[in-house]
């Protein structure tokens, strides 16, 4: 690695992230695109308004509309710590509708899903996160499951491999990596 590599990449490993996994290892081929990638994701996915659980819902609803093996493994695993339950991962994970007790984990995944599959959402789910979680809400988990799509793609497009000994946890639902969600039960 050059110094700048080197520094941002000991900026990575010493944040809460803890490793360099994922869309950054192709990144740190432009350290400053790098650096600044890192402290957006950091904000988006440690920062937000948004209870932990409801922000890894929406990145899971991203990776799994992308495909993204990294992506998926990482906050599944993240979301199940966060609370998220395991009945709901699954469903996600296989493309079936996901059956919510919570309003909120409903709200979210609708926001997600609409917005992954048709670039923006109805009036009825943006009411319902804006009615929650006011505007900054909104801002904010649009930019998570935009800055998730970036990594989907970043991955995707890099081939970036799971750890060794790691089975792909998605198969693709479709002839195309993008996955079609159903709406929530």
């Amino acid at each position: 690695m050059t110094r700048e590599q080197r520094a941002v990449h000991d900026a990575v490993v010493s944040g809460p992230r803890g490793v360099m996994i994922g869309p950054l290892r192709a990144a740190i081929h432009s350290p400053d695109l790098a650096a600044r990638w890192s402290a957006f994701g950091e904000a988006l996915r440690y920062n937000t308004i948004l209870p932990k659980r409801l922000n890894e819902l929406a990145i899971l609803v991203t990776g799994r509309r992308w495909t993204a093996q990294v992506e998926w493994w990482v906050h599944a695993t993240a979301a199940a710590a966060a609370g998220l339950p395991e009945p709901i991962i699954e469903a996600i994970r296989i493309g079936e509708p996901p059956a919510f007790d919570d309003q909120d984990d409903a709200a979210i995944y609708e926001f997600a899903r609409q917005l992954q599959q048709t670039g923006t959402v109805d009036d009825a789910t943006y009411g319902a996160v804006l009615d929650r979680w006011g505007p900054r809400g909104v801002v904010e988990l649009t930019a998570v499951i935009g800055y998730y799509t970036l990594v989907a793609m970043t991955l995707n497009v890099h081939a970036i491999p799971l750890p060794d000994g790691v089975a792909e946890p998605i198969a693709p639902l479709s002839a195309t990596f993008l996955t079609d969600l159903p709406p929530a039960r």
